[in-house]
């Protein structure tokens, strides 16, 4: 969605509507009766801007949903508009919030002035003419990475989904090397342009009250935005070990197949060689590193078909899975309103996504579902996403979302560590349990996706906070970029970069402006919830066999937390389910023990050196 100008001649119209009174004139004194009482007028404020809000969220939610569904230039158009109208009402909205902080309120208003004041990703400045700027930037950038493409000498033209395909599929060092470097060169123009954007962007985070843009991102996680700079550092410090481990194993395995020469046995590992365009998780290379006799002797895909599983019961039996739980089924609308098939006769966006359209019951998924393991997964991950709008329907509007922005996606992927082979066999997919012997095939697959994708989780708005602070200047931006990639990551360019280049613009979410950090912190959250879940349960066995399926107390627990939306500070969601008010990556490696175990053990006996 793209930012949209707030315009200064029309501040005062916007003050009357918002909080429903008159400014006083120059000649009014403090003493005169006519005096606003600035408190009473932040509360006022605040109901009105939430019911505004509200209102609007309805319009924008079904034209999207519309677009999504139906494709064509007139959908593209009426959703853009009123996406427009909708991003300038919440800039509005946020410049006048921050005139309200400090003043004598209740815990819950003044949580409800910081969500409307700290939720801009990109503020605008007041100047019409920055405003305009900024917008049209922002709408170019996300042009520039849509329409990119990379083109071969055979005059084959790909986007990034079939390049990605390529760096998934292909063993072609080669060939990995061409695709890597050709996607990369659609981001070179973004350099000026993102240059830009970031000097008019903090100069609007500067008209809101923080330092800067870096500031204004860190202050949504209900501690000082330093103090969560310390946090995220604690909780990586703490998973590195394993990560190393994985590193360590993965790069020796490599070397093995490609040689010193493409993939040497120490350092950092050449990115194009991982299975993925970014590097960011690695599952697409698992049968390269795979280890003998990892296959669990079932194939998910293969069990669903002899079990005559079609998309409707994909997404029944994922449902199954939280009405065991005590939740109550999902609404008939669900059923009637959601899209599962691609359909035959149009365009639609077939990315697997979650809605609530009326902010109540109208909760939806779209996708096209294929009857694949993957997508099995995906759909229980999908309703995770419904079942906790659901819950959180009763809070005001302004609560009605995760406790924070790494929590929605952690609830979807707690569930999705739930689909266990214990699981595959009580639903009665599954007819024997694989014994213990085919954990490591598992826990590895998982680990090359879930456990590779943290340092990337963490580093990219380490780099983002960096540039927006002004640490990382311009001249700088690609070497800061591979200086931290190998930092967090122990990868490497695989060819010679330099200033030319700007590498971060090839990942959407920089161009896109999306944060980065929730994903990070969905990752630790995902085993501590689960861990926690497990225990409530009864469960006393391995953790990463453990599957709540079928547990009413497991259930209420977690809904307890779903119900409370982003009402309190995150610690108290998370005390909720966990007993405690202190993220924890301890979870991820008590999971991913026995994987660790193996991986140090292979690591040793092949004398391999670890660390880069």
């Amino acid at each position: 969605m793209n930012t949209t100008s707030i315009k200064v001649s029309k501040l005062s119209a916007v003050i009357a509507l918002v909080l429903g009174a008159s400014a006083c004139s120059q000649s009014e004194t403090d003493s005169s009766p006519a005096t606003v009482d600035k408190t009473a007028e932040a509360k006022q404020f605040i109901t009105n801007a939430e019911a505004q809000m509200a209102e609007l969220s309805l319009e924008i939610n079904r034209s999207e949903w519309i677009y999504s569904n139906f494709i064509t230039e007139d959908t593209a158009a009426l959703s853009a508009s009123v996406a427009e109208k909708y991003t300038a009402k919440s800039v509005e909205l946020a410049t006048l919030a921050a005139q309200y902080a400090g003043l004598e309120l209740s815990d819950e208003e003044k949580r409800k002035l910081n969500i409307l004041r700290s939720s801009i990703v990109l503020p605008s400045p007041l100047d019409p003419v920055k405003n305009a700027e900024l917008a049209n930037i922002s709408a170019e950038l996300n042009g520039l990475y849509g329409k990119g493409k990379y083109c071969f000498k055979d005059g084959r033209c790909l986007s990034q989904p079939e390049l990605s395909a390529i760096m998934a599929d292909s063993k072609d060092p080669d060939e990995l090397l061409e695709v890597w470097q050709g996607w990369r060169e659609i981001a070179k123009p973004m350099r000026p342009l993102f240059e830009r954007e970031v000097e008019l962007a903090n100069e609007g985070a500067i008209d809101l009250g923080y330092a800067d843009l870096s500031e204004l991102w860190r202050s949504n996680y209900d501690m000082k935005p330093d103090e969560f700079s310390t946090e995220l550092d604690r909780l990586w410090g703490q998973v590195k070990p394993l990560y190393d481990s994985l590193h360590c194993y993965v790069r020796g395995e490599l070397n093995e197949q490609y040689g010193e020469d493409i993939a040497p046995a120490s350092g950092p590992i050449p990115a194009h060689l991982l299975g993925n365009m970014w590097a960011q998780s690695w599952g697409n290379i698992y049968e390269q590193v795979a280890p003998q006799d990892a296959d669990p002797g079932y194939n998910v895909t293969e069990l669903l078909a002899q079990h005559n599983y079609d998309e409707v019961k994909m997404v029944e039996q994922a449902e199954s899975f939280f009405t065991s739980l005590g939740f109550e089924p999902l609404p008939d609308t669900f059923w009637k309103r959601s899209l599962f098939v691609q359909p035959e006769d149009r365009d639609v966006v077939c990315h697997a996504s979650a809605w609530d359209l009326d902010n109540l019951d109208d909760i939806r998924i779209k996708m096209c579902i294929q009857k694949t393991a993957e997508d099995f997964t995906v759909i229980h991950h999908e309703l995770g996403h419904n079942f906790y709008q659901r819950a959180y329907k009763n809070q005001p509007f302004i609560f009605k979302n995760s406790a924070n922005d790494g929590f929605h996606e952690a609830i979807g992927d707690t569930v999705a560590l739930s689909i266990t082979p214990n699981y595959l066999k009580q639903i009665g997919l599954l007819d024997e349990v694989p014994d213990a012997s085919k954990d490591i095939g598992l826990l590895l697959k998982q680990a090359l996706d879930k456990v590779a994708f943290l340092p990337f989780g963490l580093m990219i708005d380490q780099w983002r906070w960096k540039v927006f602070s002004g640490e990382i200047t311009p001249e700088q931006y690609n070497q800061a970029w591979w200086e931290l990639r190998e930092k967090y990551q122990g990868v490497k360019a695989p060819m010679a970069r330099t200033e030319a280049d700007f590498d971060p613009g090839a990942k959407y979410h920089v161009p896109g402006n999306v944060p980065y950090t929730r994903y990070f912190l969905a990752h630790i959250l995902q085993f501590q919830f689960h861990k926690s879940l497990c225990e409530i349960a009864g469960d006393n066995g391995p953790v990463h066999r453990c599957s709540i399926y079928g547990n009413k107390e497991a259930g209420a627990k977690l809904n307890t937390m779903l119900e409370m939306g982003q009402s309190k500070p995150w610690p108290e969601a998370l005390a909720a389910v966990t007993g405690t008010k202190e993220m924890d990556a301890k979870a991820v490696l008590d999971y991913f023990a026995p994987l660790q175990a193996w991986l140090d053990e292979q690591n040793n006996s092949a004398n391999r050196q670890c660390g880069w």
